[in-house]
């Protein structure tokens, strides 16, 4: 009797949810993190006498350490294994909580949200790396719907945080938006440990580590990003001498970075590689429109007369959309399509900012909101897809690490513009020309996805 032959092996066998569920649960420490704190940045700077101006240092410390620990995680991941870094930064993430429970003051909780920008950095480029490594070892590429998970489960938690943030400091005290980040970081400890098997230690000398993570250029670009964003927080009382220090410092770190063959940001890649520099950039501009969304609409809607908890309820629509449209986004096999749709939604929910007022009712308020569900969803889905396809296989932990910090440029970008549009308390005015220069972002990210020729075409995944 002729023996059958063997089943043929299905790709979604190895990307099960004992593996994919670990991952996706620490995909959701950084973008909860950054939208928790949405609702509950009134009452922190009531509460320890600061002003909103400064109290933005909050958000912007927590981008500022992510920007610089994402491709330095993803580097990592690449020497020392992604599970190993993966287990290394939840701790991280759960000594971060800590700080922040015991904090009271400004420097303690912005020490506490670099700390998070730090730790929850190494989740999505171990996640992308363990990826790349059980596709390459079942000899098949992860099925869509696995890496729309991953997507799901952050993007969803990031629409979710203002109101989960709400929630928690109206009944347990803002502290709790940091306290949250033990039991999570822990738990999601125990899942890596048992869901994802241990790979052989790789040998990694320090040196080479050194080299590696380059450190001058680390130093130069964080020198570069802080004095430009003193400037932008400080202007007034600083001057120029910072903006000009900035500005010589960029082409400087630029250079560096050229001439180094590993370097903290790989320039030469995003140079050579059109396609994926055009992404990052995409994806920066979106995404300073939809932070500016999670921090300048909780904080105008508070400002006419709507608690911390009814601030974070406002946003639950937002939050539905957005899950529902990275359900569509990870179904969807093109990318252009994603891209365009979600650009337009923000585009036409940003020129209906200017018609919302103190006096607006809920169901518009509402409505205006729905908009920005897509571009948290759906096109975070369609860049993560891009990223896997332009990227090479051997980059592909660094590629991941750098589309997060492109993303935190872009919060950070949100961070700065708020505190300059907004100031001390956000009022109708204010909301309306935040909403004039969140169309502009729109219309030039529009306009860039519709001449750009290098997005993948057809079926992605």
């Amino acid at each position: 009797m002729a023996r059958r032959p063997p089943r043929p092996h299905n790709p979604a066998d190895g990307f099960n949810f004992r593996f994919v569920g670990p991952l996706a649960l620490g995909a959701t420490l950084n973008p909860l993190n950054s939208t928790m704190i949405a609702t509950a940045l009134v009452l922190i700077a009531d509460d320890i006498g600061v002003p909103m101006t400064e109290i933005s240092w909050l958000i912007a410390g927590l981008y500022i350490a992510s920007a610089i620990a994402q491709p330095t995680m993803g580097k990592l991941a690449d020497l020392f294994g992604p599970r190993r870094i993966y287990l290394f930064s939840l701790v991280i993430v759960a000594l971060a909580g800590l700080v922040g429970q015991l904090a009271n003051g400004l420097f303690g909780l912005v020490a506490s949200r670099v700390l998070l920008g730090i730790g929850t950095s190494g989740a999505y480029p171990s996640a992308m790396r363990l990826f790349r490594e059980r596709a390459d070892l079942i000899g098949a590429p992860p099925p869509r719907k696995a890496m729309g998970m991953l997507s799901l489960a952050a993007l969803s938690t990031a629409a979710f945080g203002p109101l989960l943030g709400g929630i928690m400091t109206h009944w347990l005290g803002w502290h709790a938006i940091f306290s949250i980040n033990i039991p999570l970081a822990l738990i999601t400890l125990l899942l890596v440990r048992a869901g994802i098997p241990p790979a052989p230690r790789r040998a990694t000398h320090w040196r080479r580590v050194l080299l590696e993570i380059d450190p001058v250029g680390m130093l130069l670009f964080t020198a570069a990003l802080m004095t430009l964003l003193l400037w932008l927080f400080e202007a007034d009382r600083l001057g120029y001498g910072v903006l000009v220090a900035s500005a010589l410092l960029w082409p400087v770190f630029v250079i560096h970075s050229l001439r180094q063959a590993t370097p903290f940001i790989n320039m030469r890649m995003l140079i050579d590689n059109v396609p994926l520099s055009l992404t990052y950039l995409r994806a920066s501009a979106l995404m300073m429109v939809v932070y500016c969304i999670v921090y300048g609409y909780t904080q105008w809607l508070q400002s006419v007369g709507y608690s911390s908890a009814e601030a974070g309820l406002f946003m639950l629509p937002i939050a539905t959309v957005s899950a529902a449209s990275s359900l569509v986004g990870a179904r969807t096999k093109g990318i252009r399509g994603p891209f365009l749709f979600s650009i337009a939604c923000a585009l036409v929910g940003s020129a209906l900012l200017l018609m919302l007022h103190t006096g607006s009712p809920v169901w518009t308020i509402v409505a205006v909101g729905l908009l920005f569900g897509p571009p948290q969803g759906m096109f975070m889905t369609a860049t993560q897809a891009a990223v896997y396809v332009q990227a090479s296989a051997n980059d592909i932990g660094a590629a991941a690490g750098l589309q997060r910090s492109a993303q935190y440029i872009g919060a950070i970008g949100a961070a700065t513009a708020l505190a300059n549009i907004f100031g001390q308390r956000a009022s109708d005015t204010g909301l309306h020309h935040l909403g004039m220069m969140m169309g502009l972002l729109c219309a030039a990210a529009l306009l860039l996805t519709i001449l750009d020729r290098t997005i993948p075409r057809g079926a992605v995944g």
